[in-house]
């Protein structure tokens, strides 16, 4: 998904966007596909940080190690080819030919927390101890470095207009028979600092554990591994759209870590 774009509406009428029986469908809908968005945004703080939610990323019944290996992989491949595949230039041109445009964020969004939904339910768990933080006073420090990659990660995206991320905006405006005003390139806030602050909190967040369990191990190291192929595809496509302006940005500005890379 891109992570430095940013559209509006504007205030022109649009007559090819139906009646306001379908002008609603696509509201309802994609106010749906928020809040299925924003339960297993929730759900996923609790699965990883093992807190409140009844099926986290080291409980339920332990199956074979090879066989976990197995079921996870898939699950995370599945999410992956969804998530990367939906969010390509090619797949949103394609879209459009069978649906309204302003379905398209909102249709990712679905899919996507589906896809999440599916690896909550069937993760199986690998409950072997890779470390351990004994001393309590650290044990909660890494806690609090936990939480602060999850508010790094929901910061980032009011940076950059959080309800167009997630397609409200998109909806929104179709509702109201408005077009949306071109893509413009924006770097606010931590973006002047790190091209991708939305990553680098998942990074954070994944990593940061008192108890690391072979099973946690494993999807932290996955995704973060997809998460470098992600910014790779991402930035293919920005260089695509902004050119010059993106290739300028980018030599400017660390992707990760200020300094370092």
């Amino acid at each position: 998904m891109s992570i430095t774009m940013q559209s509006g509406p504007v205030h022109q009428p649009d007559q090819t966007r139906g009646s306001l029986a379908a002008r609603s469908f696509v509201l309802g809908y994609g106010v749906l596909a928020y809040l299925v968005f924003f339960v297993t945004f929730l759900y996923a703080i609790g699965f990883v940080s093992q807190l409140i939610v009844p099926k986290t990323i080291d409980s339920g019944v332990a199956a074979s190690p090879l066989r976990a290996l197995v079921v996870n992989l898939a699950l995370m491949s599945l999410f992956a080819v969804q998530h990367s595949g939906m969010a390509r230039q090619g797949f949103k041109r394609l879209f459009a030919n069978f649906a309204s445009p302003a379905l398209e964020r909102s249709t990712y969004v679905l899919l996507a927390s589906l896809s999440l939904v599916l690896l909550f339910w069937q993760w199986q768990p690998i409950t072997a101890v890779v470390w351990q933080i004994e001393t309590p006073a650290l044990a909660y420090a890494a806690v609090a470095v936990h939480f602060l990659g999850w508010l790094v990660v929901l910061y980032s995206t009011f940076l950059i207009s959080h309800f167009e991320l997630f397609g409200l905006t998109q909806v929104v405006t179709h509702f109201a028979g408005r077009l949306a005003e071109p893509m413009k390139f924006k770097t606010p806030g931590l973006y002047r600092l790190i091209r991708h602050p939305i990553y680098l909190g998942f990074i954070i967040a994944f990593w940061s554990a008192p108890v690391m369990t072979v099973g946690h191990l494993l999807f932290a190291a996955v995704t973060t591994a997809y998460i470098f192929v992600g910014i790779w595809l991402e930035e293919r496509d920005l260089v695509a759209q902004f050119g010059e302006e993106y290739r300028r940005y980018r030599q400017k500005v660390a992707m990760m870590l200020p300094g370092l890379f």
